[in-house]
């Protein structure tokens, strides 16, 4: 690519590519198994198309919205990713500086690299995103120092009891650096390549017994709204929904655990029928351009969040590479809401889009 700065997310992938060692860059863009769930998560945009409504008065779009009754900017969320110190020596924190300079919630992982408190110490807005461990007691550990840390919500994911198999990890061996640990987990080290699977070792520790009834244990241990990552059917989007979490969040990892999965855009009508508006429902995967977060809100998500796009610009750019990507999808964002004629996010509705091409539908 050119010294040119990139002008949309695919561009700041690109240069990800060149930057990134190949197996770290394979780890973040792989998938699992045929990779057919994380290449349906992207293709589910393109079934549905934009009905613009002329004449509307948007000299003054905004994307504000409050989420769990949370002001926000806009309806991107940062998705909480693992391991971010393989793409930036800064990881986390620039992520988190990244995130605050666009005034964006940033979504911790478990399995950052960084402490769950260092990252609060930033002032980034944020929650943080669970994996009850087998130790419960280091579970309830972790989930009460994300409230003393001033974390606004827990994010249970629920997809992940085992790791998907992750052909591109496995043909490159994925390890990490001896420095590089799990920080929220009493600094647990990770295998070397030699030793085993650094990501085997990790969903070794995640208890794959976990069940509904844990909801209200979970729930017990905290006073934050808890929000439940992984749901793709009506029946589970019910069921949370009956168990009283705040928000749902439609989720298949990403593409990386369960191939042969919907597309996350293509389940979120079916979990909002389920949710019945009893929890708030929020969306990612797949999401590369402004374009495809107003047809996630035109479906009747509340916001999304994205993955993917902000670690390529923290692999291009650090901080600043992150503030740039929410930029650049927040300005997208902007503009085709006025140029679909909603000036506010109150305005996007399901009669804003039609299905594969047609004008009705």
């Amino acid at each position: 690519m050119s010294d040119e700065a990139p002008v949309n997310v695919d561009e700041f992938e690109a240069l990800a590519r060149e930057r990134l060692p190949h197996m770290v860059f394979d780890y973040y863009a792989g998938g699992a198994g045929d990779e057919w769930t994380l290449r349906e998560n992207r293709a589910a945009f393109d079934r549905w198309v934009f009905r613009p409504r002329a004449l509307t008065d948007v000299s003054a779009v905004t994307t504000a919205t409050t989420v769990l009754g949370q002001a926000m900017p806009t309806p991107i969320l940062v998705a909480p990713t693992a391991f971010q110190k393989l793409a930036h020596p800064d990881g986390e924190i620039a992520m988190a500086r990244g995130a605050a300079a666009a005034g964006v919630t940033l979504v911790v992982s478990t399995i950052a690299t960084t402490s769950l408190e260092d990252v609060a110490a930033t002032g980034v807005p944020r929650w943080f995103q669970l994996y009850v461990q087998k130790d419960r007691p280091l579970t309830e550990e972790i989930v009460r120092r994300a409230e003393a840390a001033g974390y606004a919500a827990i994010v249970l994911t629920v997809d992940a009891p085992f790791l998907g198999r992750r052909e591109r990890d496995e043909r490159n061996r994925f390890s990490m650096p001896p420095e590089i640990r799990m920080a929220n987990l009493r600094n647990l080290a990770v295998p070397t390549a030699e030793e085993g699977s650094s990501l085997q070792l990790q969903f070794q520790l995640i208890d794959p017994s976990l069940t509904w009834d844990d909801l209200a244990w979970l729930r017990s241990l905290t006073s934050l709204p808890v929000l439940v990552k992984g749901i793709m059917t009506a029946e589970d989007a019910a069921r949370a929904a009956d168990i009283g979490v705040a928000g749902i969040v439609v989720s298949n990892h990403g593409g990386r655990q369960l191939d042969g999965a919907a597309a996350t855009l293509d389940a979120l009508p079916e979990v909002l029928d389920g949710a019945g508006g009893r929890a708030e429902v929020l969306v990612d995967g797949g999401i590369r351009r402004g374009a495809h977060v107003l047809k996630a809100l035109a479906l009747g998500a509340r916001a999304t969040l994205v993955g993917r796009p902000v670690v390529w610009g923290l692999a291009v750019g650090g901080e600043n590479g992150v503030r740039d990507v929410l930029r650049m999808l927040e300005a997208e964002l902007s503009l085709t809401m006025a140029l679909a004629g909603a000036p506010t996010v109150a305005a996007v509705d399901r009669s804003l889009l039609a299905r594969g091409g047609g004008l009705t539908g």
